[in-house]
This record gives C-alpha cells, structure tokens and sequence, in this order.
C-alpha cells in the first residue's frame, strides 16, 4: 500500500467535479484512476509541487484501487523506478499524490473530454502513441 488515506486538494476536487459531469462518472474513485494512468502514461516527471490536502474528498487505498491494489502499487513502483527515484514510501507516497493530481488537471484542462467516450478515445489513442 502507497498511502493509508488519499486526500485532494480543492482545486483537484473542483476539476474532479467537473470531469464527473462531463462522462457522467460519479464515484471519485474511478476518475482518480484514470487520472493517475493518464499521468504515468506521460513522458515528463511531474513538477515537484506542494500539494494541499484541504479538501473534503478523501478515500483510503483499498478504495482508490479496488481489487487491483497490486497492479497500481507496481506502476506507481515502475514509473518511480523508470524515473531513477528512489522506491522508499516517502517517495512512492509523493509521487503517486503529484502523479494522481497532474493526471487530474490534465484531464480537466482538455477539451477533448467532453463525455465518457471522449475518455475511452483519449485512452485508445495513448495506447496507439505508445505501441
């Protein structure tokens, strides 16, 4: 496990309220995981940025991962790993909150996202870039 408790900034939450109007996904959660994917897909490390834990959206790991607790831990791991950082759990913990929250704005900064098939699109073509 990354982090116990996982706990947004408001300016995520607000891009977070956005987005679940735009595909109609309502549960955090899942857009939180597509937020994180999309981020780690990207080339760049995230900028080194402090991010504010004061909003009121918060979930534990168990429910930002669901049943899939292993395989995001790995490419939280891989990715720290790819970037040459190191694997202890404050630098997991720290990358995976400015991965999670890039991946939140860049999501939200997209005009592209305009419905869910707008973010089944975005996948397929990250997918296509990167075969």
């Amino acid at each position: 496990m990354i982090v116990k408790q996982i706990t947004l900034p408001n300016q995520s939450k607000d891009k977070l309220s956005r987005l679940k109007g735009r595909t109609g996904i309502q549960n955090w959660n899942v857009l939180c995981r597509w937020a994180l994917c999309f981020s780690l897909s990207e080339k760049t490390i995230p900028a080194d940025n402090e991010l504010p834990a004061d909003s009121n959206v918060e979930m534990s790991w168990h429910t930002f991962t669901g049943e899939n607790n292993e395989i995001y831990e790995a490419l939280v791991k891989a990715r720290c790993k790819a970037d040459g950082l190191p694997l202890d759990e404050e630098t997991l913990a720290k990358y995976f909150r400015l991965h999670l929250n890039r991946g939140i704005a860049y999501m939200a900064a997209t005009n592209v996202i305009k419905s869910i098939d707008d973010l089944m699109n975005l996948a397929f073509s990250r997918t296509e870039e990167t075969s």
